[in-house]
């Protein structure tokens, strides 16, 4: 069973990974190898965040790595925030503040079409790099509904569950999740790869 260290300090996200390729690789925290700092989204791109991630964790410990880079790209807001997701509402601000900002942007709007987006870079052993890219569609609700997930979730009215990520179970979300369709595009490559 291969070794993943995950780059990110981010518990929901080690657990969604956790949970989606827990059956066929030990997923493990970078802080459980002993790296403990913080690695900066310098990169304009979720694939060039995703990068930078994982390359410091491999440089660091040299075990397979993985990290993502995810965000959420709202049509009436020109994409954004984009690969600023996490700190929309500005540094030291958390999840209620970025929710409450996208709100507050969204007032009046009647194109309320959203997605998010995840770029996951693995580098193995040998130090070659593969990505997987996932996509999932929805739109912007006028309020929060539900108390699951993290981040946007209760925003975010899921297509292909016809509720919000926040009202959906975690199995439910997985099913269809950005992370889940970028993990299933990175393990089909490797597939291809190794076998």
């Amino acid at each position: 069973m291969m070794k993943l260290i995950v780059a990110s300090n981010n518990k929901h996200k080690i657990e969604e990974i956790r949970d989606i390729l827990g059956k066929n690789y030990e997923i493990v925290s970078m802080q459980d190898v002993g790296f403990d700092g913080d690695i900066e989204d310098t990169g304009s791109t979720f694939e060039e965040n995703s990068y930078i991630k994982a390359k410091a964790v491999f440089d660091y410990c040299h075990l397979p790595s993985i990290a993502d880079d995810s965000g959420l790209e709202v049509d009436f807001l020109n994409g954004a925030p984009g690969v600023y997701s996490a700190r929309y509402a500005g540094s030291g601000h958390d999840d209620s503040a970025n929710r409450k900002k996208l709100l507050a942007d969204m007032e009046g709007a009647t194109d309320r079409k959203a997605r998010f987006k995840t770029v996951i870079t693995l580098i193995d052993e040998n130090g070659d790099v593969f990505k997987g890219y996932g996509v999932t569609e929805g739109e912007i609700l006028f309020g929060e509904r539900g108390k699951n997930g993290f981040g946007y979730d209760s925003l975010f009215f899921s297509y292909d569950l016809k509720k919000s990520f926040g009202e959906a179970e975690k199995e439910e979300k997985n099913e269809v999740s950005h992370r889940s369709r970028a993990l299933a595009d990175l393990t089909k490559k490797l597939w291809y790869y190794k076998r």
